[in-house]
């Protein structure tokens, strides 16, 4: 089976104690590009160790961007089989 490789470009932006992060995905082959934003404010004690807000804002944009996909798949999923009855899902 072939790999395939999908990449996730993410570009962060800082604006005094504000940091945003944009996670975009496009699938290859595909019209799908999904984006994901994420935020964090600088806390005073950060301070020392300035990567924090840039790690903190692009992991709530990868999770934005999980969910956003999953919302994808589903609609994608529905559009095929129809909806699904809620008394027959499973966890």
């Amino acid at each position: 089976m072939a790999a395939k490789e999908w990449t996730v470009l993410i570009r962060i932006t800082e604006e005094g104690d504000e940091t945003r992060a944009r996670a975009e995905l496009t699938a290859p082959g595909s019209s799908m590009t999904v984006f994901g934003r994420g935020a964090a404010r600088r806390n005073p004690i950060d301070r020392p160790v300035p990567e924090i807000g840039a790690e903190l804002a692009v992991s709530r944009a990868l999770e934005d961007l999980a969910l956003r996909v999953h919302d994808v798949v589903t609609n994608d999923i529905v559009e095929l089989t129809g909806p699904v009855d809620p008394s027959h899902r499973t966890l």
